[in-house]
């Protein structure tokens, strides 16, 4: 049993996949959409003739499209009724995306499937509601706005890669695409970094885990995540006596003190005028202080299976 799908591969019975079979495309539709023979073959334990049996059998059926993704063959599902008996009708794996899309989503797949113990939650709404469940405000979630002809709609988590959350931290996949820079990965962690601060506050780790292809991605994406976890790595980062989040905790206590009139801290400050002094200190000390450590830890992981032959 895989307990993140939480019973839903059931649904898929009315198509004739039961078992590992089920699971398979509940996970699938859920953390991608598409897949290649290798990811298949590993999963079900058959030989890529069957494999190839498989994919014709859901293409002939309607449910998939046998697609090409830089010379090698993917398999995308595509049938609206999969995905609504899941109950991710509006999931937008079905579609037909761009190479890096694509790919970045086969990288999803492929740490999910030797992960599946993980505490993952699938689906936008699934992330949305669990970090409000623990009392993180929508608006520090990552989001980015789609504007259309009917209104602008709000997407939270629009990469769509894949996250964790359990009792004792959460982890947080980028699947690298290849790019020939770390600006992808940066961008993504700016994305969170408020995000993964309130799970910080909140006693929580946070993990990230870089999924890549090529030596080149593994060596950007392990630089980058080790000074995620130690800003004072990063050359030329001004030094101060506390870090950005302390100061803006700190000037939080002195304006909630002052409009409280709680006289703990007035007093721990020794008068009002002492916390307006004290605010303007910080205030001047905030902009050169350095950041805390965004996470906790880190894993590069690196890929095989896509790097094998097309079918």
């Amino acid at each position: 049993m895989i307990a993140h799908l939480k019973g839903r591969e059931k649904a898929l019975e009315s198509f004739g996949w039961t078992g590992r079979e089920a699971e398979w495309i509940a996970l699938v539709c859920l953390h991608s959409g598409v897949f290649t023979r290798d990811q298949i073959c590993d999963w079900l334990g058959i030989h890529p003739r069957s494999a190839r049996r498989f994919i014709r059998d859901m293409s002939d059926r309607r449910l998939a499209a046998r697609d090409r993704l830089a010379g090698r063959r993917v398999c995308r599902i595509y049938a609206r009724a999969a995905y609504r008996a899941l109950g991710a009708e509006n999931i937008r794996h079905r579609r037909i995306a761009s190479v890096r899309v694509l790919l970045r989503r086969l990288l999803s797949l492929d740490y999910v499937m030797e992960h599946t113990g993980q505490a993952w939650l699938p689906t936008e709404a699934e992330k949305v509601a669990a970090f409000e469940a623990l009392g993180i405000e929508r608006v520090l979630l990552p989001v980015r706005v789609y504007r259309g002809g009917g209104g602008d709609t709000r997407r939270h988590f629009p990469l769509k890669l894949p996250v964790a959350l359990d009792a004792g931290g959460a982890v947080f996949v980028y699947a690298d695409p290849g790019h020939d820079t770390a600006a992808g990965l940066r961008s993504w962690g700016r994305a969170h970094r408020e995000l993964w601060e309130g799970l910080q506050e909140q006693g929580r780790k946070v993990e990230a885990v870089a999924v890549v292809l090529g030596d080149g991605e593994f060596e950007r994406a392990e630089k980058v995540l080790a000074n995620w976890t130690d800003p004072k790595r990063s050359p030329g980062r001004a030094q101060a006596s506390a870090t950005g989040r302390e100061i803006r905790r700190e000037i939080e206590q002195i304006e909630q003190g002052i409009r409280g009139r709680d006289k703990r801290v007035t007093g721990r400050y020794g008068s009002l005028r002492g916390c307006l002094v004290r605010l303007a200190e910080l205030r001047d000390a905030l902009p050169a202080a350095p950041s805390e450590a965004m996470i906790d830890g880190f894993t590069v992981w690196r890929s095989t299976r896509l790097s094998g032959d097309p079918f």
